[in-house]
């Protein structure tokens, strides 16, 4: 027990400077940032999530002693319970489905994704709602937060017109930013969430104190409620008031989890073909540098979930050579 409460103390230490390093303000500073959650799920991971829960305490407290108690909420809230909560749920198991067996039956990766895409969505949901109650009120705060930063950014005082070099609109593009902005950090949140508990398994299985065998990532499956859920969410996003955003966030949260649900059908489709290895690293390649391609593991992950396309690719696969 000391060892766990000493692993959550340095944990959240190491995750209280990652986070803060984003006052700096330089480029580095933003990729520290977001992996805030790294060392909080490798305590969980690696030890206990005990070890998680007191990491994520710590640096908690640490920020509001430093900077006050707004940063204890945010960071509580944005970083530190969602790590934990995941890092948790990984290593949940039950005794497997076959009597009598040794095995155990651990929590479903996919189940993992999709949690991720909801603590994303349901992050920036609650830093919405710091605006207001009402669509009205959100679009305005946001406007006005939004206005403030590019003040500061092109240094434009607060009584004079905004003016952006290169933008013959401000107006119009603050109208862009208001809409486009919600969606987008619900996306950026869910793969940061996604990718930290990927590190932070790999770290720990290198260092060998992953406590859950590594699971078959191509295999991963989504619960059977996902898409009732993600069709629920696009129809929000047609109702009036504040349930069209976060009904915006929501869905960009969860499409982005079919996007790696989709990476994990082009692993499983992808086993048999020559140059494999070349096809997955462009295919990530285009993702990082490009973007707009996790449009078609988007979609690849949908039609899977639709018409099971590693089933039927796995049906028409040769059977093995038998051995003689």
């Amino acid at each position: 027990m000391v060892q766990i409460f000493l692993i959550g103390i340095a944990a959240g230490a190491a995750s209280a400077l990652l986070f803060a390093s984003v006052a700096s303000g330089s480029l580095i500073a933003i990729l520290l940032f977001y992996l805030a959650p790294l060392p909080i799920l490798i305590a969980a991971l690696g030890w206990s999530h005990l070890a998680g829960l007191v990491a994520a305490l710590v640096a908690g407290g640490a920020l509001a002693f430093v900077f006050g108690g707004l940063f204890l909420v945010a960071f509580l809230i944005g970083v530190g319970l969602p790590a934990w909560w995941l890092g948790y749920l990984a290593l949940l198991a039950r005794p497997g489905a076959v009597p009598g067996a040794d095995a155990l039956e651990w929590y479903p990766v996919g189940s993992l994704v999709v949690w991720a895409a909801v603590l994303g969505a349901s992050v920036v949901t609650a830093g919405v709602l710091t605006f207001g109650f009402d669509a009205d009120a959100v679009r305005a705060g946001m406007r006005q937060a939004f206005e403030d930063m590019l003040r500061l950014i092109w240094q434009v005082p607060q009584d004079k017109p905004l003016v952006i070099p290169d933008v013959p609109d401000a107006d119009r593009l603050l109208a862009l930013l208001v809409l486009i902005v919600p969606p987008m950090a619900a996306g950026i949140t869910t793969v940061t969430k996604i990718v930290t508990l990927g590190l932070a398994g790999v770290i720990a299985r290198v260092s060998g104190r992953l406590a859950r065998p590594w699971p078959d990532l191509s295999a991963m499956r989504f619960p059977s409620f996902v898409p009732a859920l993600l069709a629920g969410t696009v129809a929000a996003t047609f109702l009036p008031n504040l349930i069209s955003i976060i009904g915006g966030v929501f869905t960009v949260s969860l499409l982005i989890a079919y996007g790696v649900l989709g990476f994990a059908v082009l692993h499983k489709i992808t086993g048999r073909i020559n140059g494999r290895s070349f096809l997955l690293a462009g295919t990530y390649a285009a993702v990082l540098m490009l973007g707009w391609p996790i449009l078609l593991m988007t979609i690849l992950g949908l039609a899977d979930t639709a018409v099971d396309i590693r089933g039927r690719v796995a049906g028409r696969a040769p059977p093995p050579k038998s051995q003689t």
